[in-house]
């Protein structure tokens, strides 16, 4: 029987994410080769778009997680934490990496791929930044949006990094939640 055909019978003939039967295609979960079934999953045309375009992502589309997030399915498992690790600044998604539990092959799986595309995040002076770090502006700053001007020596504690760009972080300013360029911030020690 092929990959293809086990997929169908596994899923139903439904997409292993969001349970919609149009568009099915084979998705091999990296980094495994994809050369049995259980290195693969059922997945709509939609999700997979999704998955490999970060500018098409519909936040909303990704609440099936919900639901297959429970799967049996390693492979499904697995895809299923990197798209809520990726969507984990939304809050649900946090909620839901929370409650889900990977056993310890299937959560190196998942995990496998970070370091390779880890992105660096490194202050004005070329210091690397961790989430929860603390930095203070070296300049003033027009927030966009909000009305006001961040002053220069302003501290912006507990900053979460932006996992796909190393030249943002994020935090809060005057209560407002903003996106701020490591250009313009040095870390506090």
């Amino acid at each position: 029987m092929s990959i293809e055909k086990e997929l169908k019978a596994r899923s139903g003939s439904k997409c292993e994410l969001c349970t919609s039967e149009d568009n099915l295609e084979v998705f091999v979960v990296a980094p495994k080769t994809g050369d049995y079934a259980d290195e693969c999953v059922m997945i709509c045309g939609n999700c997979n778009e999704q998955m490999a375009n970060a500018d098409k992502i519909e936040i909303n589309h990704w609440r099936c997680l919900n639901d297959s997030m429970w799967s049996e399915v390693p492979a499904v498992q697995v895809v299923a934490w990197r798209m809520l690790d990726q969507l984990k600044n939304e809050g649900w998604t946090q909620d839901l990496l929370d409650m889900m539990y990977l056993d310890d092959d299937t959560s190196n799986w998942a995990k496998a791929l970070e370091d390779e595309f880890k992105v660096i995040h490194k202050d004005a002076n070329g210091v690397i930044l961790q989430a929860g770090d603390t930095v203070s502006l070296i300049k003033d700053l027009n927030v966009k949006g909000a009305n006001f001007i961040a002053k220069r020596g302003t501290p912006v504690r507990r900053i979460t990094l932006v996992k796909d760009n190393g030249g943002h972080i994020e935090g809060r300013i005057n209560g407002q939640h903003i996106v701020i360029l490591t250009e313009f911030v040095k870390k506090i020690k």
